[in-house]
């Protein structure tokens, strides 16, 4: 190996090991092992400093890597290194910490409760670091409000409903202890260990949980913005931060207005495809009529949790029968399909993933959401799981840890809008692989579409024009057929995660847009299975990277 690859795979495991100093729950959760399973996150200010100027260094340092020395592959390894050190630089100037307060995985506190049960307690030493992370809690979360005390003070104020929703969090945590989450995922067969474990939580998560709750009613509360006011741009330095995070969650340069823009045009054209595939499921192309039966007709709801659990099951299981028609490359292992768990069930997203462990010792999850179960939309139960599982994020994120040949950071980088953008253009590839059951599920397609051009709309709203809360919720309730369950839900995460639900749509496009472009270029000999491997087998990138990647390989098939 030449010294400048060297070069470029060292800087990337230098910026990984950042990463995971930042966030030393993330290896755990890969199942990296290490020092780290013993540790939590520090949200000190001044450590936040420390970590900002490492990774501006390592940023200077990659970018003084002269391209025209390093080999192709070294070049992405380059440019993934600048992306993700110019992101953890975006991160610690948005200051997110000292305002995320709901129960969404972004904030502080709630994230532990929602990721330490994900961990596998697979030998002593794991149960051990399992046992002193809970004997840190305390000082994390005092920590935390410290953080959150500052913010306030230097007018960095979330909404009231935020604010609330962290406390009905707490509340539901606080409840029952025999429920907590973070005592039923932790059994392991280690002398002591339930003992001990219980003792942590009795005399220190849940004093600590409790502290939060106080500060949460006691000081955020009487001081929280109205709910006309929730977004960034109502806070000083938000517009800054906003543009700082959109960075981060699209990796583009794209701005807001233009975002919104998109947005609303994309709406718009979604009406078409409504009016077609309603007129032949409802006799109607009045989008109010076909909007309005999606939300109320009794036939369009799940009877209970086992059997939106099943139709999940039922669904990838049908996906995964023709995926190699599509790709070359099949993950070996299968999806979990799991439900969301109970503590963040009430007030959680509709689904979400979990990649497989490293050392193999969970598979990759998919989970829903079974909370209400008679309340939620079944026709966009397909939708969702080809976005979740597969063809999405499960062939994707368990490809990348796959491929072993590059750098760790690689395989594991977080780039919201490669990942969130494959999701959902998994959504439209599915109805090219002829997955979905009938029209039916078809609008759910529809559905979740124009829900996430609607969050171009919305979170820029939100967080740019200064929209309220309320009107955000209307505007969803005019253009996306979801139930108010699921749209009220949907907004407050918009609210208190800032720009990362726009990434959904700018990469689906994105990866539109290239595949576009492969099949101009090769006409005939484009093969639809080895640009899917193409674009998932360089690991996570950014979209400006991707485009490289995918340009250096239509060239190659010229010849």
């Amino acid at each position: 190996m030449s010294e400048t690859v060297s070069t470029a795979d060292r800087l990337a495991d230098e910026c990984l090991d950042l990463l995971f100093r930042v966030d030393p729950l993330w290896p755990s959760l890969l199942g990296v092992p290490g020092e780290h399973d013993r540790l939590l996150p520090d949200h000190a200010a001044a450590t936040a400093a420390r970590n900002r100027a490492a990774f501006a260094d390592l940023a200077a340092r990659a970018e003084a890597l002269d391209a025209e020395t390093l080999s192709e592959r070294d070049v992405v390894t380059r440019d993934v290194v600048i992306q993700q050190a110019r992101v953890a630089i975006d991160l610690v100037d948005s200051r997110g910490v000292e305002i995320a307060v709901s129960d969404t995985l972004d904030a502080p506190v709630q994230r532990l409760v929602s990721v330490l049960p994900m961990i596998s307690l697979t030998d002593t030493a794991k149960a051990e670091g399992y046992l002193n992370r809970l004997a840190a809690v305390g000082s994390y979360v005092d920590t935390t409000i410290e953080r959150q005390r500052v913010g306030a003070a230097d007018g960095l104020l979330p909404p009231g409903f935020l604010v609330e929703a962290g406390i009905a969090w707490a509340d539901r945590y606080l409840a029952d202890l025999a429920a907590d989450p973070l005592r039923l995922a932790a059994e392991v067969d280690v002398p002591g260990f339930a003992a001990e474990r219980d003792r942590l939580l009795t005399d220190v998560v849940r004093p600590a949980v409790r502290r939060y709750r106080e500060f949460l009613a006691g000081e955020l509360r009487p001081r929280a913005l109205p709910a006309d006011r929730p977004g960034l741009c109502w806070l000083p330095g938000g517009e800054e931060a906003y543009a700082a995070l959109l960075r981060v969650h699209t990796s583009t340069d794209r701005g807001a207005r233009e975002l919104h823009d998109i947005g609303l045009r994309l709406v718009e054209e979604l009406a078409a495809e409504y009016r077609e595939v309603g007129s032949r499921v409802f006799g109607s192309t009045d989008l109010g009529e076909i909007f309005t039966r999606l939300r109320t007709d009794p036939a369009l709801r799940w009877r209970d949790a086992d059997e939106l659990l099943d139709a999940a099951r039922s669904a990838i299981a049908r996906a995964e029968a023709v995926a190699s028609k599509w790709f070359g490359r099949i993950p070996p292992q299968r999806c979990a399909v799991l439900p969301v768990p109970e503590s963040e069930a009430e007030d959680g997203t509709i689904a979400y993933y979990v990649e497989p462990a490293l050392d193999g010792s969970r598979p990759g999850r998919y989970y829903a959401n079974t909370h209400r179960a008679a309340e939620r939309s079944r026709h966009t139960s397909e939708a969702i799981a080809f976005h979740e599982a597969v063809p999405g994020h499960h062939f994707q994120l368990s490809t990348a840890l796959g491929l072993t040949e590059l750098p760790l950071l690689r395989r594991v980088a977080d780039v919201n809008a490669y990942t969130e953008g494959w999701g959902l253009y998994s959504e439209r590839l599915a109805d090219e692989m002829g997955l979905y059951s009938d029209d039916v599920a078809r609008l759910g397609m529809l559905t979740q579409d124009s829900m996430r051009a609607a969050r171009l709309v919305v979170d820029t709203g939100l967080h740019a024009l200064g929209w309220s809360r309320e009107r955000a919720v209307e505007y969803f309730r005019e253009n996306v057929p979801m139930p108010p369950l699921e749209i009220e839900a949907e907004i407050d995460r918009y609210a208190g995660l800032p720009a990362q639900a726009v990434s959904y749509m700018v990469g689906r496009l994105e990866i539109e847009r290239l595949r576009g472009m492969a099949e101009r270029e090769l006409g005939p000999v484009f093969d639809i299975r080895r640009f899917h491997d193409v674009v998932l087998g360089g690991g996570n990138l950014p979209l400006s990277v991707l485009d490289t990647v995918v340009r250096d390989w239509v060239a190659s098939q010229r010849g």
